[in-house]
């Protein structure tokens, strides 16, 4: 067992103590992920990246891995598998000799 499998085992064993996957159906993961999301982007509302709390950034993106994770355990998704399945399209996408030092979106490349 992987660690990311071991850590999905872990949240799935303190949700079923608690009887909390009625709740975790996949839209309500989805949403709660993206609350999570939008509570860490307010972490660095109105300062400097350097200015953020620290304590409340891991907090914040602690819950959205735990949103994220329960959720790809919900379709039975292989998060190693999907990420790097997602960066071979990206390396597709973005050829280093063409986006290297650039922010500019694929289809402005």
């Amino acid at each position: 067992m992987n660690d990311i499998q071991q850590l999905t085992e872990i949240l799935l064993k303190f949700r079923d103590e608690r009887d909390w996957a009625q709740f975790h159906n996949a839209k309500d993961l989805a949403l709660a992920l993206n609350i999570e999301a939008a509570e860490l982007l307010e972490v660095f509302l109105w300062k400097t990246p350097e200015q953020a709390n620290i304590e409340s950034v891991k907090e914040e993106l602690a819950d959205v891995f735990t949103f994220a994770l329960l959720l790809s355990e919900k379709y039975g998704l292989d998060v190693k598998q999907i990420v790097l399945e997602k960066l071979e399209k990206n390396a597709l996408k973005y050829p280093v000799d063409k986006s290297k030092g650039s922010a500019k979106k694929y289809t402005e490349l």
